[in-house]
């Protein structure tokens, strides 16, 4: 396996610009999950890589190797697509040895090296079948097989899963990341599912309109956002924000004045935060009326089994909670919001993250 690097690589298609300047760094044996909503250039990314589009500039290199301009077939990746595009009229084992049988590997040895490979993803019994007469999940495992079969250098992923129903996705997600820890596979992964990401990855990539906003560790990404679009996006329901006034007596929020330790009030102070950001595990519901809690009325309230998702109207915003398993609350009742200005992040007029949460870790 390899490191991957992005440098300054560029694409545009036509007066489209669909990736700006990106730069990567990617460990070998390290799991990146390139992630942001339709059209953010995350899949064009690993198509360059892949060398299925040529960058308009920049360059691309897999270990010590500039593979910019190489052919596809030179570059020793191997990729898995959304749709498996797998070859109808051939057999399970034909399907995976494909790679082997085009490099001329002699039968003997491309059939053992089959049979490893699908003994290690249990398809080994399907071997004689064809595409048609599998499930989605069979389809999806025979894809990573003929991705694996051949001992590539990185293996990219494009949406995989995205074609699985969804109890079938979160096995999937889990036998893919067993695999490629077992594998010490150096690989890139493409989804707009913040779940696989976070969940998957050593590192995320999240991406914007063509920019990367933020590269880091899923827990991270999700405790100090780079900026309010990395905060809005990863997190389900994403963080809360809200107007927020700095001043020398303090946090001014909601219509509600609050206390501010003295560092993180000069910190805001100096880099003009005008906005907080709050998640919604971070905001307790309490009795109307309680001292330094924001005034609010219940808009929804959605039971999930083991927690209660509460949306609560805030001088016409509506915010996010997470309450305990049984909350009720009857729609239009008048509650409290509390918080600890230590758990929020502030962000200034272009919505850059200026001052993070005190602690990055949850107790």
């Amino acid at each position: 396996m390899s490191a991957v690097t992005y440098e300054r690589v560029g694409k545009s298609f036509g007066g489209f610009i669909a990736l700006h300047s990106l730069d990567i760094a990617l460990p070998d044996r390290t799991f990146l999950a390139l992630l942001g909503p339709s059209g953010c250039g995350k899949t064009t990314a690993l198509r360059i890589l892949a060398g299925l589009d040529m960058p308009t500039s920049g360059r691309v290199l897999i270990g010590s190797r500039d593979v910019t301009r190489l052919q596809p077939r030179d570059r020793d990746v191997a990729m898995v697509f959304q749709s498996y595009a797998l070859y109808p009229h051939m057999t399970i084992a034909d399907n995976i040895g494909y790679p082997l049988w085009i490099r001329k590997m002699p039968a003997t040895e491309r059939a053992l090296r089959i049979r490893e490979v699908a003994a290690a993803l249990e398809i080994d019994r399907l071997l004689e079948r064809h595409p048609r007469q599998l499930s989605g999940g069979q389809r999806q495992r025979v894809a990573l097989a003929r991705a694996i079969v051949r001992d590539p250098a990185a293996f990219l992923m494009d949406e995989p899963l995205s074609n699985l129903d969804a109890r079938l996705r979160l096995t999937m997600r889990g036998e893919i990341k067993r695999l490629c820890q077992r594998l010490g596979a150096t690989t890139l992964y493409v989804t707009h599912d913040q779940a696989e990401a976070l969940t998957m990855a050593d590192l995320v990539a999240v991406m914007q309109g063509g920019l990367l906003q933020q590269v880091a560790p899923p827990d991270e990404i999700y405790e100090r956002p780079a900026n309010r679009f990395v905060a809005g996006f990863v997190g389900n329901p994403p963080m809360n924000v809200l107007r927020a006034i700095v001043g020398e007596d303090g946090l001014q929020v909601g219509g509600v004045r609050l206390g501010l330790d003295e560092a993180r009030r000069q910190a805001c102070l100096d880099a003009g935060a005008v906005e907080i950001g709050l998640r919604p595990e971070d905001l307790g519901i309490v009795e109307p009326g309680t001292p330094g809690a924001l005034a609010g009325e219940v808009y929804v309230v959605e039971p999930m089994g083991n927690e209660t998702l509460v949306d609560v109207r805030v001088r016409g915003e509506r915010l996010a909670v997470r309450a305990g398993r049984g909350f009720t609350a009857r729609i239009g009742a008048g509650v409290g919001l509390a918080f600890d200005p230590a758990n929020a992040c502030f962000f200034d007029k272009t919505g850059f993250t200026v001052v993070h949460r005190v602690n990055n870790k949850r107790g």
